[in-house]
């Protein structure tokens, strides 16, 4: 058999976690208490589509080169016959197991991300209580969401907070009496993302 090549695992893992950066930023940036890096790489959220594409050929291309049936000459060569671990059938099977991982990202993106700080709950006046809603401008997955929910929640006097990547929106409630709507706004583009304005 032929041994897959280092060289296209390295490639298939890096167009991998390229194609899922605009929402593994957003993810760390909210672990390691950078937020304002989250909209960092959204504007690869367009090449998205063409990089799984990308991954798929390589690791197609690898299993391919892994499976095929060795020509006369290799027979005859021998050269692989003891391949290095890195060369392995086995090992092209876990870079094909991360790459899938890291193309599926945005799927689980919720499930790894911290959750919000515990709220202390405090008792507001209905009259004090506003909703408002706005549009935003980059966000590409949950991750984003994430971001943006976690960076308004610093805020006091913040009651809920639902960002929505599919409608570009966010919707916050919250006692008009220890916040406002331009410190929300400040809070939401401290995170890269665009408020558009209100809906």
């Amino acid at each position: 058999m032929k041994s897959p090549s280092k060289s296209l695992a390295g490639a298939s893992i890096l167009s991998a976690f390229v194609a899922s950066l605009c929402c593994i930023t957003p993810i760390l940036a909210v672990i390691s208490g950078a937020t304002g890096l989250a909209a960092s790489f959204a504007w690869l959220d367009s090449f998205r589509p063409f990089l799984i594409i990308l991954t798929c050929m390589i690791l197609a291309w690898a299993w391919y080169r892994a499976l095929r049936p060795r020509t006369k000459a290799e027979i005859e060569c021998a050269c692989d016959e003891n391949p290095s671990f890195i060369q392995s059938k086995k090992f092209l099977g876990i870079v094909t197991i991360f790459s899938v991982l890291l193309l599926v990202f945005p799927n689980y993106a919720q499930i790894i991300a911290p959750s919000p700080a515990a709220k202390e709950i405090i008792l507001v006046s209905a009259d004090d209580i506003q909703s408002l809603t706005w549009s935003i401008k980059g966000m590409t997955c949950d991750g984003c969401e994430i971001a943006v929910e976690n960076e308004v929640n610093k805020l006091p006097g913040i009651l809920a907070v639902d960002a929505i990547y599919a409608e570009s929106a966010v919707n916050v409630k919250f006692d008009q009496t220890k916040t406002n709507s331009k410190s929300i706004v400040e809070a939401i583009s401290k995170t890269g993302y665009q408020v558009l304005g209100k809906k």
